[in-house]
């Protein structure tokens, strides 16, 4: 009857374990990152950045249409000019001293020196670059998540740890007290393993706190609701062979470089001729016929040229300031790749300084393991004391810890060098 009670209560408990299992929501790395990207505020700024692009795109594209203007003038002048002609017959009235006209000018671009042209591509040049600024800032969120992200998964492992560690300590108090019944303990050894347990509920405690805080920030960062019952899968990362940094700062410079040289050919189109078509009517007092002292219809049109001169006397610095900024760039690049490329080599020595500490680590806790259990087989054989006892018992688990530490830092260590490449 009993071994049947007990049965029912193992099925039971399983169960329950098991529901809650499958209740309990499953978080990725992968969903944090792509969450915290598309629900942090910054990633709307790309679609006022495309449309801005697309508005200033569409206005210079309209210097291509036929440029209309529409004036209206009156003015009153002191003297006008008279023509007198001695024994005419006929008298030429002179022109009013009060003179009105309206007009109409409609000037029509034929050709430009590709100013138009590329006034739209640097336009649409410097908006890249603003997008591709945004994706740099969005990038550090992925790092601070992958962070976060870690640093729960190390208290994930120091809470399990920690549940170990109160087995091994109610293990402990279980054989004391069945001791003490037989009058073969102290008490004083029992309240020493019951001092230990509650200093261990203490650190489970906190840990579990320190979680709670985390996850917070996270469901902050990712827009999710995430609670102590979220269970973040560990990801499975691998080291990153790639030779090619494809971060987005990379993207940057050359749109960067880019711009200056389209530059370069915004100063040439400045020193070029421009072409185009006119036409200009109106209606005035006088007209084009100015022995017409009379309101009266005119109009003309024709072709003209214009070459402004002066532009060839900044032509020269325009075009070295444009050179210097390309330059410049290319300073930066330089500086970031190699910067990177040394925060990479400093992340591959550190995973393989890991990978030998966690080698290590796993020999240690065999040992470890192996005078523990001695440790205590000694204490309910009445061989050594509590204290002795929990000195393995802590010794254990500060190896234990430290192969965890070593693990999650592993896993970050690839996750940083997938970071500092961009290949992630």
């Amino acid at each position: 009857m009993k071994n049947k009670i007990i049965t029912s209560l193992i099925l039971i408990a399983t169960a329950v374990l098991m529901t809650t299992e499958i209740s309990a929501q499953v978080f990725s790395l992968s969903q944090a990152e792509q969450l915290a990207r598309i629900k942090y505020p910054l990633i709307k700024q790309k679609d006022l950045i495309e449309k801005s692009a697309k508005l200033n795109d569409n206005n210079l594209a309209k210097g291509y249409l036929p440029q209309v203007t529409f004036g209206m003038q009156a003015s009153y002048q002191s003297d006008v000019t008279e023509i007198t002609i001695p024994n005419a017959s006929f008298i030429i009235e002179p022109l009013s001293k009060d003179q009105y006209k309206i007009n109409m000018d409609v000037n029509q671009v034929i050709y430009d020196g590709g100013m138009i042209r590329n006034q739209r591509d640097l336009s649409k040049l410097q908006s890249k670059i603003d997008g591709q600024k945004v994706e740099v800032d969005l990038y550090k969120i992925k790092e601070k998540v992958d962070q976060l992200y870690c640093n729960i998964l190390y208290t994930d492992a120091m809470i399990a740890q920690v549940n170990t560690v109160q087995s091994d300590i109610e293990s402990g108090i279980k054989k004391v007290s069945a001791q003490l019944q037989n009058g073969i303990a102290f008490k004083s050894s029992l309240n020493t393993l019951k001092a230990e347990q509650l200093k261990t509920e203490q650190r489970s405690i906190e840990l579990i706190s320190a979680r709670k805080d985390m996850l917070e920030v996270l469901s902050i960062l990712t827009d999710t609701t995430l609670d102590e019952t979220t269970i973040l899968m560990t990801p499975e990362v691998g080291k990153s062979n790639a030779k090619e940094i494809k971060r987005p700062e990379i993207d940057v410079f050359k749109s960067q470089i880019a711009l200056s040289t389209k530059q370069q050919d915004l100063v040439k189109s400045r020193l070029l001729p421009k072409a185009s078509v006119f036409a200009q009517g109106g209606y005035g007092r006088p007209g084009y016929n100015m022995l017409l002292n009379a309101f009266d219809w005119y109009g003309l049109g024709g072709i003209r040229l214009n070459w402004a001169l002066g532009n060839l006397y900044s032509a020269k610095n325009d075009k070295s300031l444009a050179k210097i900024n390309a330059q410049t760039v290319g300073v930066q690049e330089e500086t970031f790749l190699k910067n990177t490329n040394a925060q990479i080599r400093q992340q591959e020595i550190t995973v393989e300084k890991l990978e030998k500490l966690i080698a290590t680590d796993n020999k240690i806790i065999e040992l470890r393991a192996s005078v523990k259990n001695s440790a205590s087989a000694q204490l309910e054989a009445g061989v050594i004391t509590a204290s002795d006892y929990l000195r393995e018992v802590n010794a254990e688990d500060q190896s234990r810890q430290a192969l965890k530490a070593h693990e999650i830092q592993l896993i970050q260590a690839h996750i940083q060098l997938n970071l500092l490449t961009g290949n992630k």
